[in-house]
């Protein structure tokens, strides 16, 4: 201690001189430790700043990629056989986008916060707020007015008088309500005879069972338009307090395929009525004697809309245990118009000319002959695939112009503006397969068009006839899509019950029609609706009754 007083100036001058240089390089060192510290907090604020507007950026421009992707799906079609994948692409990739970009601009804001409260001058950041429209009308509203202050909070006076208010909507949902409806029949006596007189019971969806419409329809739509396996609905309504089982779940199942069967049959009949129908299938595993086996459902479309037919659009769905081709030679028994097919061999029966009512007139898939060019084009090292490819898509872009227009208007637009497009694509077909090995693959799908080119044609020659069976492909989307939830079914039984539910809700979705809505009012209403009038409750018929249980609360 002494050694160190020893180092000191005897002098107070030059010790007040000592202390003022150590303070100031104290000072200085403090300041620039504060410099750092801020020139680190502007930086990462402009840093983060960057970073949100990048996000914003990117979110913005896949938002707008997926209105133009879904834009030209409503007005065309699929413009590829990648089409539907593409929008769930993008969609993914908008929702991962959107929340990064909300990270990234409340991390830019408490950035620019915590900067301007350390005393960084910082340009202000505010969050991109989307643009959101009101709040749908129909939903009930719930006031909440927050307690008003019971004296000024400026000199604390009580004579307040209120002069406005400002309201703060906000979207918000009530857990699901569970009732048990209570139907009293009263009796009565007669004074006069005693004789006991009592109302009718009600008809019942289900004879002797305790499940309403609304029920019913709520467990139809989960299972076959959400793809929610029973056991898994099973497992939520436990945990709100009411236990259905599966087997009863699925005893519902199977009264209400019963109870809908005349509608699935009305269905059938106008979509095998058509002049032109889509035709295709799709796998679906099958447990069958303790293993799984690979069934089919089938899809048959009727949709006029294209050649701007008035009739609505309806879907049928079958289910077979294998790919055989009796099953459709069985489904289109009593058709005699256009199929709009792929290649498979199991309608070559259906096109002979002393076929049992009548050959039906095959409609190639051009989609089907583009997807092999298209594969190979991919990878950019085919120029004779980009070409097939190009020559194609500008036949597919004239057929675009003339979606929903009558037939005999597509077949004068087409034999001005296709029919040249498709000479020519046939003499480069021919010309490049000559030079091809017969073995590569695309000489086969070269040889795929030249062999059926009068089905791959015969849309020039009657505007009824689209260019592709992308439709049929659409509807059994909701087959693939369950698949990846209910994994197979559990038999046969169950692939058609599912292809029967199919039929109705799908049919729905055609007609802009709430398959929920409708199965709840169809259900109340089927048991005893006049069976002479059924056709009334078809979807594109359908009018809801616009009936509201009303519930009594219990004192």
């Amino acid at each position: 201690m002494d050694a160190l007083f020893e180092t000191f100036p005897d002098d107070v001058e030059a010790l007040k001189a000592a202390l003022v240089t150590e303070r100031l390089n104290a000072r200085n060192a403090l300041a620039a430790q504060l410099h750092a510290e801020a020139a680190q907090l502007h930086a990462e604020a402009i840093a983060a700043i960057a970073l949100a507007d990048v996000a914003q950026g990117r979110a913005l421009i896949e938002e707008l990629k997926l209105q133009i992707a879904k834009a030209r799906a409503d007005k065309w079609g699929q413009s590829s056989e990648r089409g539907s994948r593409l929008l769930d692409q993008l969609e993914m990739q908008l929702e991962d986008l959107v929340a990064a970009a909300t990270e990234d601009e409340i991390a830019a804001e408490m950035a620019v916060a915590k900067a301007q409260a350390s005393g960084v001058a910082v340009i202000a950041f505010t969050r991109r707020k989307p643009v959101r429209g009101p709040l749908p009308e129909h939903l009930p509203r719930h006031r909440i007015v927050v307690p008003a202050p019971e004296d000024c909070p400026c000199c604390s006076g009580a004579h307040l008088k209120k002069i406005g208010e400002t309201q703060t909507d906000s979207l918000e949902v009530v857990p699901r309500q569970w009732i048990v409806l209570e139907t009293v029949r009263e009796k009565f006596v007669c004074g006069d005879c005693g004789t006991i007189s009592q109302p009718p019971a009600p008809f019942h969806p289900i004879s002797r069972g305790r499940a309403g419409p609304n029920l019913l329809a709520m467990i139809l739509f989960n299972k076959f338009g959400l793809h929610q396996p029973l056991n898994r609905q099973s497992e939520t309504y436990a945990a709100e307090g009411v236990s259905l089982s599966v087997s009863t779940l699925a005893d519902y199942v199977g009264h209400c395929t019963i109870l809908l069967q005349r509608i699935i049959d009305l269905i059938e009949a106008h979509v095998l009525s058509g002049q032109r129908i889509h035709h295709d299938d799709t796998t679906v595993p099958v447990i069958a004697a303790g293993k799984t086996i690979t069934g089919r459902i089938w899809a048959s479309l009727r949709d006029d809309r294209p050649f701007g037919g008035s009739d609505p659009p309806g879907v049928m769905f079958y289910y077979s245990r294998d790919r055989s081709g009796v099953h459709p030679a069985k489904q289109l028994a009593g058709y005699t118009g256009i199929l709009q097919a792929d290649a498979y061999p199991g309608y070559v029966a259906l096109y002979q000319a002393n076929r049992e009512p009548g050959p039906i007139t095959e409609a190639a898939c051009w989609a089907h002959a583009r997807r092999p060019f298209y594969k190979d084009a991919q990878t950019g090292k085919s120029p004779i695939a980009v070409t097939a490819v190009a020559k194609m898509d500008a036949i597919f872009a004239a057929e675009r112009q003339i979606n929903g227009h009558s037939a005999a208007e597509r077949l004068a637009y087409r034999t001005v503006h296709a029919a040249p497009l498709v000479a020519e694509l046939e003499t480069w077909l021919r010309a490049t397969y000559d030079k091809l090995s017969r073995k590569c693959d695309l000489a086969r799908a070269i040889n795929y068009m030249l062999c059926r080119w009068d089905s791959f044609t015969r849309f020039l020659h009657d505007g009824r006839i689209c260019m592709t069976n992308n439709a049929a492909e659409r509807m059994l989307r909701t087959v693939a899509i369950g698949r990846r939830n209910w994994t197979f079914a559990g038999s046969d039984r169950g692939g058609q019950r599912a292809a029967a539910m199919y039929t109705l809700i799908q049919t729905c979705r055609l007609n802009n029609v709430d398959p929920h809505a409708w199965l709840a009012d169809v259900i109340a209403r089927m048991p005893d609706h006049p069976q002479t009038r059924i056709e009334e409750l078809l979807p594109w018929n359908w009018i809801p009754t616009g009936q509201t249980i009303k519930i009594k609360q219990a004192a």
